[in-house]
């Protein structure tokens, strides 16, 4: 997938976007690990601190938690559907 470098919307705000989406639809269900940096640098071509900027915003939100020596990982309550935070 592809992002807007010229649009108005920030990369990693696109990134984090796109990943939100995967989460709620499904596509990365709970308890699984998002891909990794590596993975995702060769999906969207930008820098690693972009990307970590997008996981930043997904942690934020209470998405995803980084499960240390692992990776980052979907959270098993969403929020907005009985999440605990």
């Amino acid at each position: 997938m592809s992002i807007d470098r010229e649009g108005p919307v920030p990369p990693y705000k696109q990134i984090a976007t796109i990943l939100r989406r995967r989460i709620e639809d499904g596509e990365i269900p709970a308890g699984r690990r998002i891909p990794s940096l590596v993975e995702l640098e060769a999906e969207f071509s930008v820098a690693r601190d972009t990307l970590r900027k997008a996981v930043a915003v997904l942690k934020e939100e209470g998405l995803v938690e980084t499960v240390a020596g692992m990776g980052v990982f979907v959270r098993d309550g969403q929020p907005g559907r009985g999440a605990r935070r």
